[in-house]
């Protein structure tokens, strides 16, 4: 799943089971985890105590640098003067800091161009926070980033500094606010930095080049893309949805002997007119090309899918990573227009759990609906079948697509989960059916799931049901809240109804009278 992949053809062509959401590291030799054991005793301190007082000089430069500015000032106008030079000197701290963190081989190809031939940079694959290396090397251009990382702590000052374009990504408008900010910018007259932008909008595992946001590229004026590489032994950087922690990444970064990061500036591209007019063809444009400088191929993977990821893993589904390349493979068969797997769920819930949702692949394509010789389809069975025996099992496939597709909540959750492991649908599970159901949706242990099953099944006839789980759960304040949310919105909902009631009532005696 993390392989990079350096063949030369058909790149544009995106590799069906690639997950750029992932990451694997392990120390597996013995050289590595002898040589991180010595440096994390000998080499790890002193690091850290440099870092930490270049960052604070980098931090101290720049709140004198911003002192008597104020945000709205900071957005209205370019720095200039002695802020511009101090500015550098914040540049310079942080270039040393990444000196003593072990990046001692930064190799840079090319040359940056000004901001009157490229008011817009580019840069991709991003995949770490270390990517910050590269911003540090331009001279800390204004960077196109998430406004809760304005308020992280040393930070967020040195981000400001910037004069940064905030995304607020809870803002319903922040998108068309962050548009129109970066064309103000592109096509002014000021002297304003270059904008820098992280187009793919959040961090893979450099495998391929994710979907690009168009939002640099709707102002139309000429872009400079830049590559970033890490050609590492060890890929200790790569910060991705599922992988290793940013702690353990600086961690086993700082413990190394030393980190490489390559720079490639590719010449200023100017869009043609139907560019300028189609900012996605610009994006995809550009993304194709800085494909074909890092070797690697373009994937139709978004943002969006790493919410999706995100919520699955918070879902404790059975494969979380997957879902993602299951719902892309879904689209390709056109399951998620016809619906089949609700259908199957409403319509024919007796045939899930027979032989306890074991099937072949046969039975997986007849249950689809679809040829057993699409290849696609082979592709979406394998995911499932881990380790390669033929059978998988039904239930785990529909309740990952089902949950993220109809659940809203936990409650609802949970009731799906119910209803798949209802064995023949007489509306009631088994004991380990139950263990189940409860263990993909609240994480419960099997022992704890046993317990509760007990609790509720007071009658010993072997089975409970969802009501029973439900009203059981009410009563016991450990999951009490798995029903909170849904009653509250059922309540909004209530009340929603009430007001309108008695709006219509208040009409009717005012006419009346």
């Amino acid at each position: 799943m993390n392989g990079k992949v350096h063949s030369t053809e058909e790149l544009l062509v995106p590799p069906d089971l690639l997950n750029p959401f992932v990451h694997r590291l392990e120390l597996s030799t013995t050289y590595d985890k002898i040589k991180t054991a010595i440096f994390t005793v000998i080499v790890l301190p002193f690091r850290v105590l440099a870092i930490f007082m270049l960052l604070t000089m980098a931090w101290i430069l720049a709140c004198v640098g911003l002192v008597g500015l104020s945000e709205k000032e900071l957005r209205q106008r370019p720095i200039t003067g002695w802020r511009r030079d101090t500015k550098a000197m914040v540049c310079w701290a942080m270039r040393a800091l990444f000196l003593f963190g072990g990046f001692h081989w930064v190799t840079v190809r090319g040359k940056q161009a000004s901001a009157k031939d490229a008011p817009i940079l580019a840069l991709a694959s991003h995949s770490t926070y270390f990517d910050a290396l590269p911003v540090v090397l331009m001279g800390g251009p204004s960077v196109v980033a998430k406004g809760e990382t304005g308020r992280l702590p040393f930070f967020g000052k040195l981000i400001n500094y910037t004069q940064p374009i905030y995304v607020w990504r809870e803002d319903p408008n922040s998108r068309q606010n962050t548009i129109k900010e970066i064309i103000d910018r592109a096509t002014s007259d000021q002297d304003w930095p270059q904008v820098l932008i992280f187009p793919e909008g959040t961090c893979t595992n450099r495998s391929c080049l994710i979907t690009f946001k168009p939002g640099a590229f709707y102002p139309g004026v000429p872009i400079q893309p830049v590559c970033i590489r890490y050609p590492n032994k060890l890929d200790t950087v790569t910060w991705t949805w599922e992988g290793p922690g940013a702690l353990k990444l600086l961690w086993l970064t700082l413990t190394q002997v030393h980190s490489s990061c390559e720079i490639q500036f590719l010449p200023v591209y100017t869009p043609n007119e139907d560019e300028k007019q189609d900012p996605k063809l610009y994006a995809n444009n550009v993304r194709r090309l800085m494909a074909k400088h890092l070797g690697i191929p373009v994937s139709d993977y978004t943002y969006d899918d790493c919410r999706l990821m995100t919520k699955a893993k918070r879902m404790n589904l059975p494969f979380a990573s997957e879902l993602v390349e299951v719902q892309k493979l879904r689209q390709k068969l056109g399951l998620s227009q016809a619906n089949i797997e609700e259908k199957i769920l409403t319509q024919s819930p007796h045939i899930i759990t027979n032989e306890g949702g074991q099937i072949s692949y046969k039975e997986f394509a007849r249950r689809l609906e679809v040829p057993s010789t699409n290849e696609v389809l082979q592709q979406l069975f394998r995911l499932y079948d881990k380790d390669c025996a033929g059978i998988i099992d039904f239930r785990e496939y529909l309740l990952g697509v089902l949950v993220i597709s109809k659940a809203s909540n936990v409650a609802e959750m949970v009731e799906l989960a119910f209803k798949i492991f209802d064995r023949g649908g007489k509306g009631n599970v088994s004991q380990s059916d139950a263990c189940k159901a409860l263990y993909h949706t609240l994480a419960m242990p099997s022992e704890e799931a046993q317990r509760v099953f007990r609790q509720i099944d007071t009658a010993g006839r072997g089975c409970i049901t969802f009501d029973g789980f439900r009203e059981y759960a009410r009563r016991k304040s450990d999951y009490s809240h798995v029903f909170r949310r849904q009653e509250e919105e059922e309540e909004k909902k209530a009340a929603t109804k009430l007001q309108v009631y008695d709006f219509h009532n208040a009409n009717y005696k005012t006419k009346a009278e």
